[in-house]
């Protein structure tokens, strides 16, 4: 497949390195910087140029393209490329925005802005950060299978109830498959006699049920999801957050220091207590039990500002702390010095987007600790490798760093076995480290 990404900065280079392997890749930037950097660390064409002009699509050969991604930080300049694209070639065009405004339109009025489809940052990132609302401990959540299959990635805290226990002893649900152990920056296919601690990132795919059953074994004090919220910001995320929360039956805070916004938002927001201060203010935070929230979400536009709040949560007592970092290479700095999950609104972008590059049987993707793994739903055809033969029977013809998690079969869940016969048709789930990928989706 011939690819045209507009945009080199953190979601389009992400992009271009995940599809440089297996397709031909033309990425496209004004920046010459940028231009020469993915030149020398990547297997793509780069181009320097302004996505927006006919001249500049064509040079980068958008009349033989299978898809155009414009995803620069702009979101009229990805609009106008995916319309100037359109002018050029018959190429299904991707479309990156910040806006809600925007999808809003798009979703309303069919071929609005000559985009077949579009992402919106903000909702996405907001998106993420609720589906981790719900499960203790939990770091990313993605569900598969139209919602009948979920995996979870969680941190076992110090003291956790599984830690020091195998894998065989923690695995007390029919519906449930530990997928893998990251420690140490490794990624390990767990034995029933692999040895949990504290600290260790365990992945996990199963039914709703089961996930949620583990997520609670996982804490020593049984807990459930958060239920007493805290979203500090009013940005577009904060907002989109509080609106999701109240979908699911919660009653947010929200603490927004502009008097207007704060205005804005309260009337917005039926369902979320808004409350016009500066959440800096240590002695505020006392005042409203900020410390006794089951998770505070810092949805700032500043993330040193995000930083400062989420430390001051958790040193007042809160359970748990997400910080919206919005320069990726900051990430990891902030989990390191005290903040449960940072959630970066490029990389959740770029996931979502790259889901669309994969083979036509691949149904969904996600994106495990910066690419170091996947895991895939794929519909089954005769020609896979599992069709018509067990699991255990496959997985002698598959590369070492593959497993199967679960599997739908005609819209009902069936919990993979060594000697469960997979059939056209099925959906599979599988975890995949990264370095096979490209094998293991060709064979299943």
């Amino acid at each position: 497949m011939r690819v045209v990404v507009v945009g080199a900065g953190e979601v389009g280079s992400s992009i271009a390195a995940s599809l440089a392997g297996s397709h031909d890749v033309v990425v496209v930037d004004l920046d010459d910087d940028r231009v020469d950097s993915l030149t020398y660390s990547l297997d793509v064409l780069a181009i320097h140029g302004d996505g927006t002009e006919r001249a500049v699509l064509e040079e980068a050969g958008v009349g033989d393209a299978d898809m155009l991604i414009a995803s620069t930080d702009d979101d009229e300049t990805n609009l106008a490329t995916c319309g100037t694209a359109s002018t050029v070639a018959d190429v299904f065009t991707i479309a990156r925005v910040r806006q809600r405004r925007y999808l809003d339109t798009w979703q309303q009025a069919e071929g609005a802005f000559d985009v077949d489809f579009m992402v919106c940052t903000d909702l996405l990132t907001a998106q993420a950060i609720v589906r981790i609302t719900g499960l203790p401990t939990a770091r990313d959540v993605d569900s598969f299978a139209g919602g009948q299959i979920q995996m979870a990635e969680f941190e076992l805290p110090e003291g956790s109830p599984v830690s020091g226990q195998t894998v065989q002893e923690a695995d007390r649900f029919d519906s449930l498959t530990f997928a893998a152990v990251l420690r140490n920056g490794d990624v390990e296919l767990p034995r029933g006699d692999t040895v949990l601690a504290d600290g260790d990132r365990v992945v996990v795919i199963g039914s709703p049920e089961s996930v949620q059953q583990f997520a609670a074994d996982v804490v020593s004090d049984g807990a459930a999801g958060a239920e007493d919220v805290v979203v500090v910001g009013g940005s577009t995320i904060g907002e989109l957050t509080a609106e999701l929360l109240e979908r699911r039956g919660l009653s947010p805070r929200l603490v927004e220091n502009d008097p207007d916004r704060a205005r804005e938002l309260a009337e917005s927001l039926p369902g979320t207590r808004v409350l016009e201060h500066d959440a800096t203010d240590q002695e505020f935070l006392e005042r409203e039990h900020v410390g006794d929230a089951d998770l505070v979400v810092a949805a700032l536009d500043s993330d040193e500002r995000g930083l400062l709040v989420s430390l001051l949560a958790k040193r007042l007592g809160a359970e748990r702390t997400v910080a919206v970092v919005e320069e990726g290479q900051y990430v990891d700095v902030f989990e390191a010095v005290g903040v449960d999950v940072g959630v970066n609104p490029r990389e959740v972008t770029a996931e979502e987007i790259t889901r669309f590059t994969r083979e036509d049987r691949t149904e969904n993707v996600a994106i495990i600790e910066s690419d170091m793994a996947e895991v895939l739903e794929i519909e089954v055809d005769a020609d896979s490798v599992l069709a018509g033969r067990t699991i255990r029977e496959a997985m002698a013809d598959l590369p070492e760093g593959l497993v199967v998690g679960a599997l739908t079969r005609d819209g009902t869940f069936v919990t993979p076995r060594g000697d469960t016969v997979v059939e056209p048709g099925d959906h599979v789930v599988v975890f995949v480290r990264v370095d096979v990928r490209d094998e293991v989706t060709a064979a299943i």
